[in-house]
């Protein structure tokens, strides 16, 4: 009886890990997708993509950053979730981000910057949900006045707004 019940522990510990690792689907979208995520990642939730509805993107936790940007007028309040807590809840194991805005303008993004520079995905303006009409639904936004290095050609190329999909290389 010892024997069998060492065995079963061994066997459980053996498919331990199996069953840690096999929740690696995210769960689906319950409203509308505003984003979609593809290429190198782990956990997904529709084919080989994680699809987005803004209640899942608020639930990986909201951040705001206050800046003024080249686009905008005075200092804003500006909240979404880090860029990197994106990457994370989907996994990623890529260096360039390939972000689409929904007039298909492409921008890359070294992973990095996600990481390094505390990057959110603006989803509110001083509170209000951002439309089409303004940088929404999602705005990749770096913190401006936090790190005025930031403040360059490149990175405001980086900073994409209208964002529909990032595509992990």
């Amino acid at each position: 009886m010892r024997h069998l019940l060492t065995l079963t522990l061994f066997k459980l510990l053996l498919v331990m890990p199996t069953l840690l690792w096999a929740d690696a689907r995210l769960p689906l979208p319950e409203g509308r997708v505003i984003l979609s995520v593809t290429g190198k990642l782990s956990h997904t939730n529709v084919g080989d993509a994680a699809h987005f509805d803004a209640a899942m993107l608020e639930a990986l936790g909201m951040h705001t950053v206050s800046t003024q940007t080249p686009w905008t007028e005075g200092v804003s309040q500006f909240s979404g979730p880090l860029g990197r807590d994106l990457l994370e809840a989907v996994g990623a194991s890529g260096d360039t981000l390939v972000i689409k805005a929904l007039n298909d303008y492409i921008a890359e993004i070294p992973a990095s910057d996600f990481i390094a520079n505390d990057v959110i995905l603006a989803m509110r303006r001083d509170g209000e949900r951002l439309t089409v009409r303004d940088f929404g639904p999602i705005f990749v936004l770096y913190p401006f006045d936090e790190r005025p290095e930031l403040q360059t050609e490149k990175i405001r190329f980086r900073s994409v707004w209208q964002v529909s999909g990032i595509d992990i290389k």
